[in-house]
């Protein structure tokens, strides 16, 4: 039901840092109805071209300012990712994605309180890097 929520269609690009590409990010939306604190963020998995992404080259932002990794998010209790709200999804990649067409796989899911498996999904994007 939240699939096209999960990777926001023509959001991904590659990021620059003092005149180098560092990586790329792509934006997602939460796949639930209401928000959580980060730390109920279960999964945040990225594939590009059918390769995955490391977990620790994975950082996630619920506001695009202040980024965490992975294993940082699992205490992160202070910063809420609402529903709604655009995440942002950043990969550490030196030079980032080649210009041209890639396909982009963003997979991600959630624990909340009072469901015993987590909830999430995946969304696979053809996306255009200029």
């Amino acid at each position: 039901m939240f699939e096209n929520y999960i990777l926001t269609e023509g959001s991904c690009k590659n990021v620059s840092k003092d005149g180098k590409i560092i990586g790329y990010q792509m934006q997602t939306q939460i796949t639930y109805y209401r928000g959580i604190p980060c730390s109920m963020i279960h999964e945040v998995k990225v594939a590009a071209d059918g390769v995955e992404v490391p977990r620790e080259k994975i950082l996630f932002s619920p506001d695009g300012e202040d980024f965490f990794t992975l294993d940082e998010l699992e205490t992160v209790t202070s910063y809420k990712w609402e529903f709604g709200e655009k995440a942002t999804v950043f990969v550490e990649q030196e030079g980032g994605l080649a210009p041209g067409e890639h396909e982009i796989t963003l997979t991600t899911s959630i624990r909340t309180a009072y469901i015993p498996v987590p909830v999430g999904g995946f969304k696979t994007r053809k996306v255009v890097i200029a």
